[in-house]
């Protein structure tokens, strides 16, 4: 089900669809259980678009290969959010699930030597979100974070948008502005 928020949320109503294989288009977020992530967007004002999927997927398959999967979307376009150490110092990396975080340009743009995988129970902790849910908005504790670049050449991305099985559509400008994030060339 694809559900479109609005700026200012109002009354449900029940937008036109696609035809026959259509799916419902809603003014508002409540029919999905709101996040920290949905509501940072509600907040802020900014236009996105909730996809909810089933979280299920093969033993083999990453939660973001199974979003991208069951949504059927472009890999480029779907990114995942990887908490980090740079320097020992908890960050976030959103990445396209096309590829994989480079360590050395990650910890470069931080500013920092040296970057690896955070511990999951760290990440867990730190963002309030469990893993395969990371959202890169409504953290518990704001993480620097640094976003692909290749996330600015597309009209709109996807992230998680704070639990399994739910991904938000939001514009790169607004997930940079919002997360205060620097941009670099940390996917390979």
């Amino acid at each position: 089900m694809l559900l479109t928020a609005r700026a200012t949320p109002s009354a449900w109503r029940r937008i036109p669809g696609e035809g026959a294989r259509s799916r419902s288009h809603w003014i508002g977020s409540g029919a999905v259980a709101a996040t920290p992530a949905v509501r940072v967007l509600e907040k802020a004002r900014v236009a996105h678009t909730l996809h909810p999927y089933d979280p299920e997927h093969p033993t083999g398959q990453g939660h973001g290969e199974a979003a991208v999967a069951a949504l059927g979307a472009d890999p480029r376009q779907v990114f995942k959010t990887l908490v980090t150490r740079v320097d020992g110092a908890l960050t976030v990396a959103v990445v396209p699930v096309s590829g994989s975080l480079d360590l050395k340009a990650l910890a470069a743009a931080a500013g920092g030597r040296r970057a690896a995988m955070a511990d999951p129970v760290d990440a867990e902790r730190t963002t309030g979100y469990v893993r395969g849910g990371i959202s890169p908005l409504g953290q518990r504790k704001a993480l620097p974070t640094v976003v692909d670049e290749s996330a600015l050449g597309l009209p709109t991305v996807l992230v998680s948008a704070g639990r399994r099985g739910l991904q938000v559509e939001l514009a790169p400008d607004d997930l940079v502005r919002l997360t205060r994030a620097r941009t670099a060339p940390i996917s390979r």
